[in-house]
């Protein structure tokens, strides 16, 4: 018998070079900016359907989110002027590129837009920023997975498929998820939050059955430990979403306790999007440090070329 081989590169070193990204600056980019994505949306549907508290406090969530998400990605590349480099050129091919080509419009929309709504100044001009941030919200929930799947690192870079659809799931939890604890959870922003916990669920549940050895990263260690917690937050909270009007229904409580009900029900979708988030931030960067994750997939991609030339 010949024994399990272990995999190791010279000196003991990673075969690919682990991204010199920090926590919790990248995790809390990741979500900071997907929760604002969908809030700008909601907010530029608030405005459109004469729902003003919808909008006002979307509208404060989008930018508060989009400032902060520029603020850990700038205290991770340690210094300001590298996120105005990246402004430099527009390279279509570079997701990181065109993400920023995102973040920057977005931000400046978004804190346009919130600017006017505390101030009440230049109405139309705040109104104009909302809608056009609400126009970039969808690419900013998803362009970060696409960041993250275009590295080498091999537990991103084969969940190419499913970190787009996670990622968008989560961020629209998270949006929903902070109208209900705003207070403006009624009508579309609940559909939202529960619409994208399951979406989070299920394709959370798709990536850890279909990328092949990258998915044992998902479920072992401190990436586990966080997406397990991850789940059962996005469970709880889309359950609470989903009680306060049926509690209104059947024992017609008192509107205090739904709004307690919404605000628990916010605050565990975000959490839950949070920790998401961080799991498969810290997924990927175990399998970037583990040359199995590398050499394995390589040989076994080696031997079905080899056996389809073979037929």
């Amino acid at each position: 018998m010949v024994p399990d081989t272990d995999f190791a590169s010279y000196h003991d070193r990673p075969i690919i070079k682990p991204p010199v990204w920090k926590t919790p600056d990248v995790p809390a980019y990741l979500y900071l900016g997907g929760t604002a994505g969908v809030a700008a949306a909601l907010a530029a549907l608030g405005d459109l359907t004469g729902r003003s508290g919808l909008c006002r406090s979307s509208r404060l969530v989008a930018a508060g989110g989009a400032v902060s998400s520029v603020g850990f990605l700038i205290h991770d590349l340690g210094r300001p002027e590298r996120f105005l480099n990246m402004m430099r050129v527009v390279k279509v091919t570079s997701p990181l590129s065109v993400g920023s080509w995102i973040l920057a419009p977005f931000g400046t929309a978004t804190g346009l837009a919130a600017a006017s709504e505390v101030t009440g100044l230049l109405p139309g001009a705040g109104r104009a920023a909302g809608i056009a941030g609400g126009v970039l919200g969808p690419a900013m929930t998803t362009y970060t997975a696409v960041l993250l799947a275009d590295t080498a690192v091999p537990g991103w870079h084969e969940a190419y498929r499913e970190l787009p659809f996670v990622f968008a799931g989560s961020a629209l939890a998270a949006g929903g998820g902070s109208a209900l604890l705003t207070g403006h959870g009624d009508g579309p922003a609940r559909r939202v939050a529960v619409a994208g916990a399951a979406l989070e669920l299920a394709a959370s549940r798709r990536l850890e059955t279909s990328i092949g050895m990258s998915a044992h990263a998902y479920r072992t260690g401190r990436a586990g430990r966080l997406l397990r917690a991850a789940r059962a937050a996005t469970v709880a909270g889309a359950a609470a979403a989903l009680a306060g009007p049926v509690a209104d229904a059947v024992r017609r409580r008192a509107p205090r306790r739904r709004r307690a009900l919404d605000a628990v029900a916010g605050l565990l979708l975000n959490a839950g999007s949070a920790t998401t988030r961080w799991g498969v931030f810290d997924a990927g960067m175990a399998t970037a440090r583990d040359p199995a994750y590398t050499v394995v997939p390589q040989r076994e991609r080696l031997r079905r070329r080899e056996a389809a030339a073979g037929e």
